[in-house]
């Protein structure tokens, strides 16, 4: 019984790998991740912007390596957790302070229809399909693209539609399935 309630404390908080080695690995991982997925089609991420899906995912990952036998101690996984917040929070606050950073940081919207005409060197950038913009009009309750002052896919995944009436049109997801990707 006594085994099972013994704690080895050197273990739980002294760090058997380099913080700096961590602290490397967490920026190199969150760096190579936001490049990546920001060149992505955002229909990737729904309702959620890229940075936000990545430091998911990555949080996840270097909490369950701190709670996990990759690394010992506790130490070692609130170092990756920091390390990713702390980029997380530099790209937030260059894209918000530095006008000229956010081109690069952030995805910019996308006109798919203009004036009743569709920009299909858009579309095709994006993927979207002539049959997935009119359904996603549809459920706008939009029959004709004609119709359609404009039509942009937002940065964060969704169709907002502007008609010709001048009255906006709520956002849809423009995301093909339902469902985990």
């Amino acid at each position: 019984m006594e085994h099972l309630l013994a704690i080895n404390w050197q273990d739980f908080f002294v760090p058997r790998h380099s913080i700096l080695e961590m602290v490397l690995r967490g920026t190199v991982m969150y760096l190579a991740l936001f490049i990546f997925l920001r060149f992505m089609a955002r229909r990737l991420t729904g309702t959620m912007g890229t940075a936000d899906v990545l430091v998911i995912v990555l949080l996840a990952d270097a909490a369950q390596n701190g709670m996990s036998s990759d690394y010992k101690s506790i130490t070692e996984g609130i170092v990756l957790v920091m390390t990713i917040l702390a980029w997380d929070f530099l790209i937030d606050w260059l894209s918000f302070h530095v006008p000229a950073m956010r081109p690069i940081l952030n995805q910019q919207t996308l006109p798919l229809v203009r004036n009743g005409r569709l920009l299909h060197r858009n579309m095709r950038r994006e993927m979207v399909s002539m049959d997935e913009l009119l359904a996603q009009l549809r459920e706008q309750g939009i029959e004709d693209y004609r119709a359609v002052k404009l039509a942009q896919l937002e940065e964060d995944g969704h169709l907002s539609v502007i008609t010709n009436t001048g009255q906006p049109r709520a956002r849809v997801s423009a995301n093909r399935k339902s469902g985990p990707h």
